[in-house]
């Protein structure tokens, strides 16, 4: 069906169904968690490349933004969805094969979800930091429940004070999900409001005091370490190259997370014209925290701070962004850790925005997925406010196992290979589309030049994907691919199980009147051919084991 006419069909709200409450704005707000991604990731990101971190996420949020013009275009051939690019990418894919379909929305989910873990679990972290000394009896208190070995070298299940806090985090956002997307968005808009604060802070204070010293900054060398541990500059040869890779492999899992503005497509109420403009403003945002964030921060550290373990695991970020805003403002003394203080609890409440947003888009997906069905039934079920409850629970519960995971940043990265995936077929699903469904109607359509670029982009990401996905530890490209695969079985077990091999109605009438002739012919699969020789022939060249300690 066309946009307009599934937008007149659907524009009445129906028992059972996610509600029509948001406009482009609602969801800028629901969205405006993802610029607090950049505090997951950028700690990790600067110990391991060195000074090249700033260019690495200015160089990686322009990559996303680029992208998101095709997410934009396919999200309007399907005003009546919701669950974000994934579940559009995958109607893209289906006429060409049904199993590798539900592997986007597969991948999406399995990227996102992980969100309220890190966020829920790094808030936590910058509570026990502040309180507590790192030798502390609470610090290093914990439980070990299993040994995941075998997964990862020193990977386990434990109960400690940062998983105890993190799951009051979590309930504490689950419970705020429960009246519906509006009064999400309003909840998120207050919070947005309040804790983009100290990232636009640390961003522009810099800039205006003009502290950014060029010593810090260049040059830009990735960072190298000997035998014995010790950090200096390198060069551009392969071990540099393959950081750069791994670098931009992990910072693409922070900076193009405002995609997940077009999830709440189903929600909106002008689906034609909500939908670019949410991706559009959100994008916008972003492209000003991440690339003024890592600068400052870069610039305020310089290499010799950088090498500080709680900069590297994420700890020490938070307090090293607040002598960034302090220093600047000229506080001092006692001033100095009042405003500290305020500021850390600022990024905690940050955090917790992020952890929301994910909460919002992860459930949808998974409720849209059921809906057309690629996952168990159970999750297409909403409460009486529209909120896919079924869904949040099953994120819920996923997320409590992982708040025991003993690395999270491990768990960041594996989940990373099913998001860099996911990314790959929606790119590649945009001239699919295109050729496919030429005649449908496209409320915003991407210049032709740019959708190319978009798809050529996948195969940069494969490239990076491949080169540096196990500089992040041994087994990470293995761990991530084995997750992508997971959704086989489950997807099996819907299709052929629970609906006896027929898709249900909510995805066969989208074909139904304006059905796809398959005009793209063997290229889909050519594609993912040349996909899998990119990511082999990235990973065959990379210099491996990289020296970073």
């Amino acid at each position: 069906m066309s946009g307009a006419a599934i937008a007149d069909v659907t524009g009445v709200e129906e028992n059972g169904e996610l509600l029509r409450s948001l406009d482009w704005k609602g969801a800028f707000w629901a969205s405006s968690g993802v610029p607090a991604g950049v505090l997951l990731t950028i700690g990790g990101i600067a110990t391991m490349i060195g000074q090249p971190s700033w260019v690495i996420f200015i160089a990686s949020i322009m990559m996303g933004f680029l992208q998101s013009f095709v997410y934009a275009e396919i999200a309007g051939l399907y005003p009546h969805k919701s669950g974000g690019a994934s579940v559009y990418g995958a109607a893209a894919w289906l006429p060409y094969s049904k199993f590798v379909a539900p592997i986007s929305v597969w991948c999406n989910w399995l990227a996102w979800s992980p969100v309220l873990t890190l966020g829920t679990s790094l808030a936590a972290g910058y509570i026990m930091a502040s309180l507590f000394a790192p030798d502390s009896a609470i610090n290093t208190w914990h439980i070990t429940l299993l040994d995941l070995g075998f997964i990862r070298d020193k990977l386990t299940l434990r109960v400690n004070a940062v998983s105890i806090i993190g799951t009051a985090f979590l309930l504490l956002t689950f419970a705020l999900q429960h009246g519906g997307a509006a009064k999400a968005a309003n909840a998120q808009k207050i919070l947005g409001i309040a804790c983009l604060a100290p990232l636009i802070l640390v961003g522009f204070v810099p800039l205006i005091t003009g502290d950014l010293p060029a010593q810090n900054l260049f040059p830009i060398l990735p960072l190298v370490r000997d035998a014995a541990g010790h950090a200096h500059f390198g060069t551009w040869d392969g071990y540099g190259l393959t950081l750069m890779a791994a670098a931009m492999f992990g910072a693409g899992w922070s900076t193009y997370g405002f995609e997940t503005a077009v999830c709440y497509t189903r929600e909106f109420k002008d689906p034609a014209k909500d939908t670019p403009r949410a991706l559009i403003a959100s994008g916008i945002l972003c492209i000003v925290i991440f690339a003024l964030v890592p600068l400052a921060f870069q610039a305020s550290l310089g290499l010799e701070a950088m090498m500080d373990p709680r900069i590297g695991d994420g700890s020490g970020v938070a307090l090293a962004l607040a002598t960034i805003v302090t220093k600047g403002l000229g506080v001092t003394a006692g001033g100095a850790v009042i405003v500290a203080n305020l500021f850390i609890a600022m990024l905690i409440l940050s955090l917790l925005l992020i952890v929301m947003t994910s909460m919002m888009g992860s459930s949808r997906t998974l409720y849209q997925a059921a809906v057309d069905g690629w996952l168990p039934k159970y999750l297409a079920r909403v409460n009486s406010h529209g909120a896919p409850t079924a869904a949040m629970w099953t994120d819920l519960a996923f997320n409590l196992v992982l708040l025991l995971a003993s690395d999270y940043f491990a768990v960041l990265m594996i989940s990373n290979v099913c998001y860099m995936a996911f990314n790959f077929l929606n790119l590649q699903s945009g001239w699919i589309h295109r050729m496919d469904r030429a005649g449908w109607e496209r409320p915003f359509r991407c210049p032709t030049w740019l959708l190319g670029l978009g798809a050529l982009l996948g195969f940069v990401n494969m490239a990076f994907m491949g080169a540096g996905a196990d500089v992040y530890g041994a087994g990470t490209l293995r761990n991530g691919l084995i997750g992508v695969l997971l959704i086989l079985p489950v997807f099996a077990f819907r299709h052929y199980v629970q609906d006896k091999g027929v898709f249900p109605a909510a995805l066969s009438e989208d074909f139904a009147e304006s059905p796809a002739v398959k005009r793209a012919g063997v290229l889909p699969w050519l594609a993912l051919v040349g996909a899998a020789v990119v990511v082999l022939g990235a990973h065959s060249l990379a210099r491996l084991p990289v020296p970073v300690g």
